[in-house]
């Protein structure tokens, strides 16, 4: 889909979706649980679906109904089942532990960049463990049986292989030892949590975490909280727009590690107020600042454009994993706002972007990536004349409904 978007300002409310981080995790949960779930979560997305479509594939039973995903549990897993991930990385990092501990079979289908994106070192580790793993194509073969339950593996690589991780021990108990830096903790944490609410027996330990096999206990009802991750993009509008833009349904508690938009954009230089579970932010004179992304990878694309704004020279790093994204972030990033007319430059870690450069309307391409997508649509803000957008439809992976809310900010 080809979209042309306009540079009138953005303002007004918007309430946050959902966090598709916390409904796949929420969703795995209750699948793995002791009795039916009940989850609210208003919207749903591609990747959410993903997740929910692969659990009935494993013997799950849910339903999607006026905005509440209905779960009934496994009760004897499926083997040799398919499992269509489509383009989620969650979905299939978080499922292939889960699949050994289940203790059956499984083929995962992928779609886009996902045949490509790492499975190490989860792989290795599985191996090792007893699991066999064919790739044909798109299609993946994880067969074998799980032995032994005391697990290591490296955290400096993706967040989600210990979350997988974590579920899987949920069926087959054990020890898992971390090594190296963690990245981005607060996903581990939001996992954490997950399991805490479903009152799994789960310990952490000095290096690591232990947990006991245990049939998860679910309550009745459970909402999922708003995402701050999609709520960056109206934010950041915000900071250098003509009208403030609030967003509601922000939880301040939240483990989301995203939520470090609201520091972020105050290093920035922007005027931010905050009420109960709102945000909102004003136009304000930004200038460059350097930003750590090793936690915070999936801002990086918005927060570059936001740079643009900004009087001076930003520099954002640690963010080297964004080449193993839907698409090669650092690269698509720059594209991007290349084209628009910014100063932007690729380092070893990174970009350095100098800012307050005029932008100017051009045809861009989303690369098909839900984030460069919704990153183009905040920065025709600043632009001269239209954007047109190819690949529009790539917001359907995590944010079904955002033109609907960035028209809503225009006044439409």
């Amino acid at each position: 889909m080809t979209k042309t978007i306009d540079n009138r300002p953005l303002g007004g409310k918007i309430h946050a979706i959902p966090s598709k981080s916390e409904a796949h995790r929420l969703l795995i949960c209750a699948a793995l649980s002791d009795k039916k779930t009940k989850i609210t979560c208003p919207q749903t997305s591609k990747d959410i679906q993903a997740t929910a479509d692969c659990l009935c594939a494993l013997g799950a039973s849910i339903t999607y109904e006026n905005g509440i995903y209905t779960v009934a549990p496994i009760r004897q897993p499926v083997s040799n089942a398919i499992l269509p991930c489509g383009e989620s990385g969650s979905t299939i990092r978080f499922l292939i532990p889960l699949v050994c501990g289940l203790g059956v079979s499984a083929v995962f289908q992928m779609e886009g960049r996902l045949p490509d994106r790492p499975l190490s070192p989860l792989k290795e580790e599985l191996e090792n463990h007893g699991i066999c793993f064919e790739k044909n194509g798109n299609l993946l073969t994880v067969s074998g049986t799980l032995q032994g339950h005391d697990f290591t593996i490296d955290a400096g690589v993706s967040s989600q292989f210990i979350s997988g991780m974590l579920f899987m021990l949920t069926r087959h108990g054990g020890t898992l030892t971390l090594t190296g830096k963690i990245e981005s903790s607060s996903y581990i944490d939001m996992t954490v949590r997950a399991l805490q609410k479903y009152k799994a027996a789960l310990q952490k330990t000095e290096n690591g975490f232990a947990v006991e096999h245990r049939i998860l206990a679910a309550d009745a009802q459970l909402h999922t909280e708003g995402d701050w991750s999609n709520a960056a993009f109206f934010l950041c509008a915000g900071s250098f727009g003509k009208k403030p833009i609030t967003v509601t349904g922000l939880d301040f508690q939240s483990a989301q590690g995203d939520k470090k938009i609201v520091e972020i954009l105050k290093q920035f230089g922007a005027r931010i107020e905050i009420k109960a579970d709102a945000v909102t932010v004003f136009a304000s004179e930004l200038h460059g600042i350097s930003i750590d992304a090793s936690q915070i990878p999936d801002l990086v694309p918005v927060l570059a454009v936001a740079a643009c704004a900004a009087k001076g020279t930003t520099r954002i790093y640690n963010a080297q994993r964004l080449r193993l994204k839907e698409s090669d972030r650092l690269q698509t990033t720059k594209d991007l706002l290349c084209a628009l007319g910014a100063d932007v430059t690729i380092t070893e870690d990174g970009l350095l972007i100098n800012g307050q450069k005029p932008l100017h309307g051009a045809c861009v391409d989303s690369a098909n990536d839900h984030r460069i997508a919704m990153s183009a649509a905040v920065a025709a803000v600043l632009c001269d004349t239209d954007i047109t957008l190819s690949g529009a439809q790539a917001v359907e992976k995590s944010y079904p409904a955002f033109w609907d809310d960035f028209d809503k900010l225009k006044g439409e």
